[in-house]
């Protein structure tokens, strides 16, 4: 991969952190703060994140591209840990004043339904414990600025993040930017394929789909295919999958099969696909009960949620190409063993792609309530 060959020659460029410790990312300015230890002893790791608050973590002055972030955050507050659902990751690229990635920054990380789980792909990664990595490579020609916001009712006292990027000399004029984007529909329309992007314009390529998606009816829920409408298509597509399953890279509902043992769906994660997340525990309340911690969370509430299913595909080694116009959707088909039926369930995502700017501005992000998962 192009990565790997990257260390073969050099191309001049600077390489630069932004952390608590240098929120500027200037040269040889790292690792000052003081502690009680001393001056340059880890003084400052985290900063708060007050209630309603938007801070500005990167202010890059180009040309240069962001190759890794890493961030984690404490999302143990009385208010249960939708933390992850609370907290809004933005980017901005050269002087847009509309953002060119918008998700709640659990799910962004693919980690949906306000609840950690270990991803491990090529381009996103978190490892234990809630750490979240990010390997996109974004470049940008002249700045790129990137915020968080809180829209959790309480502080949140550390937000920990390091942004690694490099400096260049020149990023050319047809270079792609990096976008990202959330959608949610709390119940599915029926007989209506749920929609993950739309309004897309230009030229560029799709490389990833995150989906959370909580089953509100029995059976299997991933029969609907998802469908990439590019470059003029109206009533079908051009790029298509065979079901949730194929699509995801997986065959017959992901099903393990013992012998003496009902067969269930079994979890994965690899470079490029991966169905990491399964769960009906009710995560937020395994800590919480009426707003004081819980000394025995296991046992709490036992599993009472909605089955919830997580699952990612990155399109890194077969981008779908688009010179025009790109829609992505999924349709909510189920099967009862029987036959196909319509569904209508809780499903949420994120569409990641890169192309030309300018990009049309997103859909207003849901309020906090229509966020909150199940």
């Amino acid at each position: 991969m192009d990565y790997l060959k990257r260390v073969f020659k050099h191309s001049g460029e600077e390489s630069r952190t932004i952390s608590p410790e240098n929120m500027t990312g200037e040269k040889g300015k790292s690792c000052m703060e003081s502690s009680f230890l001393g001056k340059g002893r880890k003084g400052r790791a985290s900063v708060p994140l007050n209630a309603g608050e938007t801070i500005t973590i990167a202010q890059i002055e180009g040309p240069g591209s962001i190759r890794h972030m890493w961030m984690t955050l404490t999302d143990k507050t009385t208010a249960g840990s939708f933390v992850l659902r609370d907290v809004i990751l933005r980017i901005y690229w050269d002087d847009e004043e509309e953002p060119s990635v918008e998700c709640p920054i659990g799910d962004f990380f693919c980690n949906g339904f306000g609840t950690r789980c270990e991803i491990n792909s090529l381009p996103i990664v978190v490892n234990p414990n809630g750490g979240m990595n990010c390997y996109f490579e974004m470049p940008f020609r002249k700045k790129a600025k990137i915020t968080i916001t809180n829209e959790h009712p309480e502080f949140i006292k550390h937000f920990f993040y390091t942004i690694n990027y490099v400096l260049i000399d020149e990023v050319s004029k047809d270079t792609l930017y990096f976008h990202a984007k959330w959608n949610r529909e709390k119940i599915t329309t029926l007989g209506k394929d749920y929609t993950l992007i739309d309004n897309v314009t230009g030229k560029g390529y799709y490389v990833g789909t995150y989906i959370g998606l909580a089953a509100l009816e029995r059976y299997w829920w991933g029969e609907g295919e998802f469908k990439f409408y590019i470059d003029g298509d109206n009533e079908y597509p051009t790029v298509s999958s065979t079901g949730a399953e194929d699509y995801f890279g997986g065959a017959w509902a992901f099903h393990e099969k013992k012998y003496g043992e009902l067969p269930h769906a079994k979890n994965y994660c690899t470079a490029f696909m991966g169905y990491p997340f399964q769960s009906k525990r009710d995560h937020t309340r395994d800590f919480f009960n009426n707003g004081k911690p819980n000394p025995n969370p296991v046992h709490a509430f036992g599993d009472d949620s909605v089955p919830m299913h997580g699952l990612y595909r990155w399109h890194l080694p077969d981008p779908i190409s688009f010179k025009k116009d790109l829609k992505v959707t999924f349709q909510q088909l189920g099967n009862d063993d029987i036959s196909l039926f319509e569904r209508q369930d809780d499903v949420s995502s994120v569409a990641y792609w890169y192309q030309l700017e300018p990009h049309n501005k997103f859909k207003e992000l849901p309020c906090r309530k229509d966020r909150l998962p199940r």
